[in-house]
């Protein structure tokens, strides 16, 4: 007999038990048998992925008080979080590395076989008295090219009915898969708990990566971004095997744009968290096929591209009825949400930024709140965190693209990226050809912190890609491998840069209205088939303002003024080589292995921006470039 099944029988189930039998992977009996034996849970449930253990998981979410039904719309529960555990933590995140071996300088890290030492003693009897959950994963559509297969044990409710939500079930797939298939694996205890069901041995949080052993450790966090293995964490692990296969995983959003003629252009978009990613994805009148993580390979010399997911864990800060009317309809509507750290009065979630007066009392994340309320250190608490979420399934979404679970995924056939660019970049310009937007905009990625990651906001910093949070391989083989893979396509997808959150040189004033990403969107589609013209500057090609005033009607029904145009489209000189200094600097102190083409397409820049300065000066209208 299988020792670990054997060793795993007395706290399963008849049931439980039949359905782990029938997994043909000794390894994922294995896996399950170590994490068992380390926690020590008095009973093990497994979850087929059938109705009634889906229906058992939700009942259990809210029987354990991990979330509350005091909502009065059905479906929607409420989670809370511990106050130092409101956000993905960065300084608890830490890569396990052999000794011998450093990975870059700009990420954590931690030798192996300490890492290993201090986690398992921490998830040491974690699970006592409680269920430990497992659940089967599949990353990306099913019976795919794309398709990664997850594993994750937990003793949370709430981090098990967040799977359902946010990813397609895997239990079928291991099924098939075999005795030798690979997995990704997740181990996560919510640690001590208070009677409010949230972890409070904040200062004893940890969320180690082993790229050796391809498994995740979280321990004392509930907080999804922490506790919900197959969002950034196993993403890392998902960039480590991209880099050997010779794909790429990338924090994207994937979007079908309309064009003319009932024309659909597929979009990817990468965004630091908080910086307009998913409100993109949700624009009116367009698709969403994914709003955080994907998956893009060369098929055929084509790029295409899955979402890795199946639902959306959302910031909920800001949406309103006016600027993301879709996603309120559905937070407003019945159907299975989960929010989280949200206010809640009289059945109702409120969040920051809703478009109506907020109650002055309720019940939070802090407990029962009232307006003046202080925490320990005597700071004020608001209704609601900045960083609350909600949880919900893309198929409840009215704009769900229905190439969601295509196998092959999608064409793409543009690129964006966009960060928290207060000085320098214009609000949307397309680079010279795939090197130079890999470098420009991607690599050179510049952004301010937000309330999304714990620690102090607005300070500023290089987000390459917007994955230098959750990389797992030298930075400079990253860059690297976006050149390459552009270089071996037929048509590469064009890419552009985007930045929402220009502000004005006099006033400090943001210099676009949140809806406007909607004509750059509709901009880039026109352009991705050549069917608008564009004007040359030295950092990208940039709108023409008779474009952008018949896109701004159309779309938006506004007023576009020339006034407005070359204010938000005058190249700024100073701030650009600035920015160009800083991100060189970067490279040169972080990144060793840096490829020499990121510094020559640097100083090519450079060079046209001194150029254009020694013509027109340091602040440079469009109308200049067109002579």
């Amino acid at each position: 007999m299988n020792p670990y099944l054997e060793a795993l029988q007395p706290k399963l189930s008849k049931s439980d038990y039949e359905e782990l039998c029938a997994i043909d992977n000794p390894i994922v009996h294995e896996f399950i048998a170590k994490a068992s034996d380390l926690c020590h849970p008095d009973n093990i449930f497994i979850c087929s992925d059938s109705p009634e253990d889906i229906a058992y998981v939700r009942r259990q979410a809210v029987a354990s008080g991990e979330e509350k039904a005091i909502l009065s719309l059905p479906g929607h529960t409420v989670h809370f979080d511990g106050e130092y555990d409101q956000g993905r933590d960065r300084q608890a995140t830490k890569y396990l590395v052999p000794r011998g071996i450093t990975l870059s300088k700009a990420l954590n890290q931690i030798d192996r076989q300490e890492g290993l030492a201090e986690v398992k003693a921490l998830l040491k009897d974690s699970m006592r008295g409680r269920t430990m959950i497992v659940r089967f994963i599949s990353l990306g559509p099913t019976n795919s090219i794309f398709t990664i297969l997850g594993l994750q044990c937990t003793d949370s409710w709430y981090v098990a009915h967040t799977e359902d939500l946010l990813y397609r079930p895997g239990y079928r797939e291991f099924l098939k898969a075999g005795p030798k298939s690979d997995f990704l694996r997740v181990l996560h205890s919510a640690g001590k708990l208070n009677d409010d069901m949230v972890s409070v041995e904040h200062e004893k949080k940890r969320i180690y990566i082993d790229n050796m052993d391809n498994t995740i450790y979280s321990v004392n966090t509930q907080y999804a971004g922490n506790s919900v293995g197959f969002k950034k964490l196993a993403f890392r692990l998902a960039i480590r095997k991209a880099n050997y296969e010779g794909w790429l995983a990338e924090h994207m959003l994937l979007m079908g744009v309309h064009g003319p003629n009932g024309r659909k252009t597929y979009f990817a978009g990468a965004f630091p968290s908080a910086c307009g990613k998913t409100s993109t994805a949700m624009l009116p009148g367009e698709t969403i096929l994914g709003d955080d993580i994907a998956y893009i390979r060369n098929i055929d010399a084509v790029a295409r591209a899955v979402n890795v997911e199946s639902g959306i864990f959302g910031i909920i800060q800001d949406v309103n009825p006016e600027d993301d009317a879709l996603i309120y309809k559905v937070l407003t509507s019945p159907g299975e949400i989960i929010f989280s750290n949200v206010l809640v009065k009289d059945g109702k979630p409120y969040w920051l930024g809703m478009g109506c007066e907020l109650p002055k009392e309720g019940i939070n994340f802090s407990g029962a709140w009232y307006e003046g309320k202080k925490d320990e250190a005597g700071n004020e608490i608001p209704p609601a965190h900045k960083n609350a979420r909600y949880a919900v399934a893309l198929k409840a979404l009215e704009n769900c693209d229905p190439e969601l679970d295509n196998s092959m995924g999608v064409e793409l056939g543009g690129i964006m990226y966009g960060g928290r660019d207060t000085k320098a970049y214009v609000p949307v310009q397309q680079s010279f050809d795939w090197c130079h937007g890999i470098i420009a905009y991607g690599a050179s990625l510049e952004t301010e912190t937000t309330f999304a990651t714990v620690g102090q906001e607005g300070v500023p910093e290089i987000n390459m890609m917007s994955i230098q949070d959750f990389i797992s391989i030298p930075l400079g083989q990253n860059v690297r491998n976006n050149l390459e893979f552009g270089k071996k396509l037929k048509k590469p997808p064009v890419i552009f840069g985007v930045n929402y959150f220009l502000r004005a040189r006099n006033n400090g004033k943001y210099l676009n209205a949140i809806q406007d990403k909607h004509v750059w969107i509709k901009w880039m589609e026109l352009r991705v088939h050549n069917e608008v013209e564009a004007i040359k500057t030295p950092t990208g090609y940039i709108p023409k303002y008779e474009d952008l005033r018949r896109l701004f009607s159309q779309v938006l029904g506004k007023n576009y003024t020339k006034e407005d145009y070359i204010e938000q489209f005058t190249i700024r000189v100073p701030e650009n080589l600035a920015k160009i200094e800083r991100v060189q600097r970067f490279y040169q102190e972080n990144v060793s292995d840096t490829p020499l083409e990121l510094f020559g397409i640097l100083y090519l820049q450079r060079e046209r921006l001194l150029k254009a300065k020694a013509n027109f000066g340091d602040y440079i209208a469009p109308e200049n470039f067109e002579r």
